[in-house]
């Protein structure tokens, strides 16, 4: 009998771990506050988007008219949700990963093409913008936790720069920060058809762009810090120098950044270290902003790169966000899929993981701090600062908490986190 019972219990508890696979819905126990889902169900749509007229950077000739075609790009959009009687949340996503081997299933709490929810007006819009390579499924976990609390997210699959579609660099280094604007004015056209299910239910005129790696490298552009003319010229741009439409020299550049986007969080932006900004450019951003990095990041530099893009804006409301010893790979990527697991072929398994952090923990970390920053930016709710109006190195603050959870003078810990848990973190505030 014991035996049977024994045998009961471990099915019961492999099929509970079976279930708990590639989960992008999790929280740790040590997560910090704002982590948490919140109060809203959430849906989930793919939609297709095309710009009819972009620029062909990879069939573009040097001292040659520049060729034009139709750049589809595909987003998965989440967003509050009204569930019918029937619908329960959950649902599965089947991504590409790093290694062109592996195929992915990802499971989350929104419900596939559920109705959106009309009731409280519209929210506001979030853009979220991979890195080279990636997908709309690497910040999935952000996509649906900030759903949850009121916003309506856009994830862009960007053409030449997926898993699947990977071309010469040159492509993205142009079309990173033009997606993002494409996409920002496709989001805004389809809420004003009176049918579509975005009408009533997404505020674009209340927009915060969310980007990693390249996808930072757009966002900082487009929250106003025009490329330099030595990025303009970077042996790997595209030709005839395409890219002076986004540089800060170019006097057409200031008015052609869009007064939708009011915040931005650039995750390990790309750039700063291969002289795409100057102190010119820099100082053109004027929106807050959230930077996070990691201290060892050897992609996009740390002192010479993320933090000298910070140091940098000097005109914005800005923070950094820093995971000390982290690489590349800090805050944004979902955790390493299973289905690496027990392989002999690793290839990419490092686009998910990091030598000296937790995944989960980093993910629900900057969960807690975009929350935080969009609410507060976005929704104007100002008791939010409090969780960004902290002492600058964690590992410093004094926890120091009455057992009726009263906080004593001396307390200095980060609001939101428990005892301990904000060791290995910095965030800077100018």
């Amino acid at each position: 009998m014991r035996t049977l019972i024994a045998s009961l219990l471990m099915t019961i508890i492999s099929a509970t771990l079976h279930a708990q696979t590639n989960r992008i819905d999790l929280i740790r126990p040590d997560a910090p506050e704002l982590a948490r889902f919140g109060a809203y169900d959430i849906g989930v749509r793919t939609l297709e988007v095309t710009d009819v007229d972009r620029p062909d950077v990879l069939n573009m000739r040097r001292d040659e008219e520049t060729p034009l075609y139709q750049r589809s790009l595909t987003l998965e959009i989440w967003y509050p949700a009204q569930l019918a009687a029937d619908q329960t949340p959950g649902t599965e996503y089947q991504t590409p990963t790093r290694n062109s081997a592996v195929t992915a299933t990802l499971h989350g709490r929104a419900v596939r093409d559920a109705d959106a929810l009309q009731d409280p007006g519209a929210f506001p819009l979030i853009i979220i913008s991979h890195g080279y390579p990636g997908n709309r499924y690497l910040l999935s976990h952000l996509g649906e936790n900030l759903a949850s609390k009121g916003y309506v997210v856009v994830s862009i699959d960007h053409r030449d720069s997926t898993y699947e579609d990977q071309q010469n660099i040159n492509s993205t280094l142009y079309n990173r920060a033009m997606d993002q604007r494409f996409v920002l004015d496709a989001i805004a056209g389809l809420a004003d058809v009176s049918d579509h299910f975005l009408h009533g239910v997404v505020d674009s005129d209340n927009t915060a762009l969310i980007g990693y790696s390249m996808g930072g490298y757009g966002a900082v552009n487009n929250l106003g810090a025009g490329y330099s003319d030595a990025g303009v010229g970077f042996i790997a741009a595209p030709p005839n120098g395409l890219l002076n439409e986004l540089a800060a020299s170019n006097p057409d550049f200031a008015g052609s950044i869009d007064p939708r986007i009011k915040a931005g969080i650039p995750i390990a932006p790309w750039g700063m270290n291969t002289g795409f900004w100057d102190a010119d450019g820099l100082a053109g951003i004027t929106v807050p902003t959230l930077f996070v990095a990691g201290d060892a990041d050897t992609t996009s530099g740390y002192e010479n790169g993320i933090k000298a893009v910070y140091d940098g804006a000097v005109n914005s409301d800005r923070y950094l966000l820093v995971f000390k010893n982290a690489g590349h790979s800090a805050a944004a990527p979902i955790p390493l899929p299973v289905e690496f697991l027990d392989r002999e072929d690793t290839t990419g398994a490092g686009h998910y993981t990091d030598p000296v952090w937790d995944t989960l923990r980093m993910n629900n970390i900057l969960q807690h701090f975009a929350t935080a920053f969009l609410d507060l930016h976005l929704k104007g709710d100002a008791d939010k600062a409090t969780y960004l109006d902290v002492i600058e190195d964690g590992a410093e603050g004094v926890h120091a908490i009455n057992p009726n959870g009263e906080a004593r003078p001396e307390h200095t810990y980060w609001k939101g986190f428990g005892q301990g848990s904000a060791v290995g973190l910095k965030l800077y505030r100018n």
